[in-house]
């Protein structure tokens, strides 16, 4: 999408400020704090945060990565999720444009990146993400139906509903298999239910094709776990993740190229299912 340089400064800058609130929610949520209450205060000194020191990644940088009052080390993680949110942003409107859909479609990678940096840091994925995002993807679908290629609301609900579906039962059942053949768990819930959510907002052609992706993302880490901590069990959701923002930027090309669309296509043709 053409849009003149202080437009697209704009959308970093937003994408940006979204990712500072994101910092919020990677922080608290698994901690079972309010991402409301109370404001923006410094973990290590409870200090409350002048917004002259919560700019995003300038004020990390001007304050040498150090809290002004107590001097404990800020977290690398704030300016990452900053930039990664407004690289995302600038991406989501380069790709889809500034519509209704990509305004979903960015929130959705909001919803990736704070999952990601959760399960790496507690190896959980928040209800509140999943759960809270599969309600909502369908609700969404329903009221901007060209989420799912269709002009039918009924008919967008019913295919979110259908994808997410497929994406929870195909990795429910696969953790079934991966429990037979290790003895222990296999795959996390919080994994099963990330890909039902993503199923709501991509639907099932799409969260099938993350299926098979995201264990390429994961296998040089998951080998390099096993090798160094004798261990299998690696955090899967930032690799579902990396896998899911890959579909949504280039999962129907992809589909198309590997030749997955047509036995897709035909596989729908005989279900029709709606």
């Amino acid at each position: 999408m053409n849009l003149p340089l202080p437009a697209w400064v704009l959308v970093f800058v937003i994408g940006s400020m979204v990712g500072s609130f994101l910092n919020v929610c990677i922080h608290r949520l698994p901690r079972e704090q309010s991402i409301v209450f109370p404001a923006s205060h410094c973990p290590a000194c409870r200090h409350p945060i002048a917004w002259f020191d919560n700019i995003p990644v300038l004020s990390f940088l001007l304050l040498g990565a150090r809290c002004r009052y107590c001097r404990r080390t800020i977290h690398w993680r704030y300016p990452v999720v900053e930039l990664v949110t407004a690289a995302s942003a600038v991406a989501v409107a380069a790709r889809f444009g500034v519509t209704a859909a990509a305004a979903v479609y960015f929130a959705f990678v909001c919803a990736l990146i704070v999952v990601s940096f959760v399960d790496l840091e507690f190896q959980i994925i928040p209800d509140e993400i999943s759960l809270g995002g599969l309600v909502v993807g369908v609700a969404l679908c329903a009221a901007i139906p060209s989420l799912q290629d269709t002009a039918s609301r009924g008919l967008a609900a019913g295919r979110s509903l259908i994808g997410a579906l497929v994406g929870g039962g195909v990795l429910y059942v696969t953790g079934l298999l991966g429990d037979f053949i290790f003895r222990k768990e296999s795959m996390g819930g919080g994994d099963i239910k990330l890909l039902a959510m993503a199923g709501s907002v991509l639907g099932w052609k799409l969260v099938l094709l993350t299926f098979f992706i995201a264990p390429i993302f994961a296998l040089i880490p998951g080998l390099a776990v096993l090798l160094l901590k004798r261990s299998h069990i690696i955090p899967y959701g930032p690799f579902l993740s990396i896998g899911l923002a890959v579909s949504l930027f280039a999962g129907n090309t992809l589909l198309q190229v590997t030749g997955m669309e047509e036995t897709i296509r035909l596989i729908w043709m005989y279900y029709k299912p709606w």
